[in-house]
């Protein structure tokens, strides 16, 4: 598999065929990630500089930009150079939303709009959406454009990615949904993963509810007695887990009353849907043992997992799936379910 590399513009530079290691890591709600280890040549130094992009030879809906920490070692063990990167939407990570705005319409819409005001990114085009409907509401300030992203689509249960096209020279932001390929539907062909397929090789069950919340009140304008609250969420007996969310941070005087109350509300379910009980599994697969990869299943698709000796079955999104090339070969580590938390926070 060919490497090609190109510089910011998109014109292409070269290509590298002699790399020895490339985990290609793609993410559904997120920026994808990459590491990629070659020899050092002259060549593959010209080649791999910090800010160049990269891109598989097989892939036309995805590239990354070589940033973060890079190294090259020589010793009497290795002699190589590591590149990391994020893959395109990396870039949205250096803008933020701008001013003090209020947004009330569909998630996909307010993407875009958030897009549309942000600092202009370079050859960035901004496609149609998938039709989604999935409604929001909520204000802003100078926030980080890639997290807020990230937020919304997790909000939803869509996807994002900005797919480049190296002969018109441009990158389009799209959001897209994943394929229900579970056993209990019927529309389209069915995925399984477990034991009996053989293709859910070295799982691993993670589970957890460190962080989970049931209820939220969300504290609002005003002092005291005059505070405004509202309540989302709910439990009772040992099934409730409640807190307190400051929100203050939303500005009152920008909305209607039905509209502020409405913000509150969303800040609240997002704060439920970033604490909630976190589960998934990650295993080895095979590209094309049972079901091939990117043809039977991809990114984004619900698909159904078993693991008989553990005695469960659920219908689970592939959020993640890393690619690994090695030794001349390929396999995928999909990742089925919520990745583990992370500490995310809307109104930082």
């Amino acid at each position: 598999m060919e490497i090609h590399v190109y510089d910011r513009n998109l014109r292409r530079l070269g290509h590298i065929e002699n790399h020895t290691s490339l985990q290609w890591h793609r993410k559904y709600y997120e920026c994808g990630t990459f590491e990629l280890h070659c020899p050092v040549t002259a060549e593959n130094l010209r080649l791999l500089k910090p800010g160049n992009v990269i891109a598989k030879g097989d892939n036309k809906l995805e590239a990354a930009v070589i940033r973060g920490d890079q190294t090259e070692e020589e010793s009497t063990l290795v002699n190589e150079i590591t590149r990391n990167g994020k893959f395109l939407p990396v870039y949205l990570g250096d803008r933020l939303t701008g001013p003090l705005f209020n947004y009330s319409g569909t998630v996909e819409d307010a993407m875009r709009f958030m897009l549309g005001r942000m600092a202009a990114v370079p050859l960035l085009q901004i496609a149609e959406g998938t039709g989604d409907k999935t409604k929001i509401q909520f204000q802003a300030t100078y926030k980080n454009v890639l997290e807020y992203l990230t937020k919304l689509a997790r909000y939803a249960e869509i996807g994002f990615r900005v797919v480049p096209d190296f002969k018109k020279k441009t990158m389009t932001f799209e959001t897209y949904k994943g394929i229900d390929r579970t056993q209990a539907q019927g529309k389209n062909p069915r995925v399984i993963f477990s034991e009996s397929y053989d293709n859910l090789n070295q799982a691993k069950h993670n589970y957890s509810d460190e962080s989970m919340k049931t209820k939220v009140i969300v504290g609002g304008a005003g002092e005291g007695l005059n505070r405004v609250y509202v309540t989302v969420g709910g439990g009772s007996g040992f099934d409730l887990r409640e807190v307190f969310l400051d929100a203050k941070d939303i500005n009152k005087d920008e909305l209607t009353e039905a509209a502020y109350l409405a913000a509150l509300r969303t800040r609240g379910q997002e704060y439920l849907n970033e604490n909630k009980v976190f589960e998934n599994f990650e295993a080895e697969a095979e590209a094309d043992v049972n079901f091939t990869y990117q043809k039977d299943y991809d990114l984004g698709d619900v698909v159904t997992v078993k693991k008989k000796k553990w005695g469960t079955s659920q219908n689970l999104r592939i959020t993640e799936l890393c690619e690994v090339y090695e030794y001349g070969g390929m396999y995928v580590v999909p990742t089925f379910g919520d990745a583990l938390p992370t500490a995310i926070k809307w109104d930082d």
